[in-house]
């Protein structure tokens, strides 16, 4: 793995809801005494008391992307990005059938060092708000992948519990 010019490489963990995008971030910004970028979406969805609107999705992003920026001010080698603009312009397509142009341009600088996917292979959990079903989680799953590989992004899936995804992790910023 090539680090960046700065010497911080942001990982993208991308997934379908219910993945276990976060609780990976964390873990793996502990294994390496760095920061994480938690998904602005849970914040928004608290605050609001409310699901985004289409109107909502730029926001979303633009935040998410701003505090990406001010946590590698302090980010130790890496910094664990818990979603991306990508995955907004995803759920975008998938909710509203189209993407504004303006978090299409947010999505389209897709600049991480590493983008790593989280497999849907862990039981899927409601949580009220955001989490729509099973079926949902699978085919934005297989939305991504396809995004993914007409972007020519290239990606690594992680599966298995979480000791097996950090190990993944591991091999993977170990590899040269």
């Amino acid at each position: 793995m090539k680090m960046p010019v700065a010497g911080v490489a942001r990982i993208a963990i991308l997934g379908a809801e219910s993945s276990g995008k976060s609780t990976l971030s964390e873990a793996l910004a502990r294994r390496y005494d760095t920061v994480w970028v938690p998904e602005y979406l849970r914040e928004f969805v608290e605050v609001q008391a409310r699901v985004p609107r289409e109107d909502d999705q730029f926001g979303i992003a633009r935040t998410q992307l701003a505090r990406e920026d001010a946590a590698a001010r302090v980010a130790r080698r890496y910094l664990f990005c818990d979603t991306t603009a990508l995955m907004t312009a995803l759920y975008s397509q998938v909710y509203w059938g189209r993407v504004d142009a303006q978090l299409a341009q947010l999505a389209a600088r897709h600049a991480y060092t590493v983008t790593l996917v989280t497999a849907p292979d862990g039981p899927w959990e409601p949580d009220g708000l955001q989490r729509e079903s099973e079926e949902v989680r699978q085919m934005v799953h297989r939305m991504l992948l396809e995004t993914l590989t007409a972007r020519g992004i290239a990606y690594t899936i992680l599966a298995g519990d979480l000791p097996q995804r950090m190990a993944q992790v591991e091999q993977l910023l170990a590899a040269p």
